[in-house]
């Protein structure tokens, strides 16, 4: 036997006793092998949950306000009327008690100043009303289904199997295969 041959016959013998090593060194290594398995079903796991939306309603209502024509011209009704009412009860009043009576009657002026203003401008009261627009936002909830990945059945060498994934895989999935000696 040449040594080309020898050398050959030596590889050839330490290939085949030691191909169960290199194979749990190729595993450790990350070099595992990989197989294709008949998918029988792939189901969706599916939950439900609640969604809320956000709804702006919005709707209009009337405002109403009043506008007094004359406001301005009661003051001078009353002003006049407290100015008359004060020069009558100092007119009535004497010694210490006529202070009291010019008090008194500006008083009293004032009130039916007031009293002859508000008769003279009857009327010029108005009443307005106008649309306004309100918004409120709400929430409207439904349920949705989702789904939530995919629990699959498949076969491998006569095996069945179950998994779950995120996707749904089709015909066929991908297995890693690791077979080793029992020790």
């Amino acid at each position: 036997m040449n040594a080309k041959t020898r050398i050959a016959s030596i590889a050839l013998i330490a290939m085949l006793f030691g191909s169960t090593a290199w194979a749990d060194d190729d595993y450790r290594n990350g070099r595992a092998q990989y197989d294709y398995a008949k998918v029988i079903s792939a189901e969706p796991i599916i939950n439900y949950v609640t969604v809320k939306t956000p709804v702006r309603e919005c709707w209009e209502e009337m405002q109403y306000y009043t506008v007094d024509r004359n406001a301005g011209h009661r003051g001078g009704s009353t002003l006049l009327g407290a100015i008359i009412g004060g020069v009558v009860g100092h007119q009535i009043g004497s010694g210490r008690g006529n202070d009291a009576a010019t008090v008194a009657g500006t008083l009293i002026g004032a009130a039916i100043g007031n009293e002859a203003g508000n008769d003279r401008h009857k009327g010029a009261v108005e009443r307005h009303g106008r649309p306004v627009e309100r918004c409120e936002t709400r929430y409207r909830s439904h349920q949705e289904e989702r789904i939530d990945g995919y629990r699959v059945l498949y076969r491998y060498h006569g095996q069945k199997y179950v998994t779950e994934m995120p996707y749904d895989p089709g015909n066929r999935i991908r297995v890693r295969v690791d077979v080793r000696p029992a020790r």
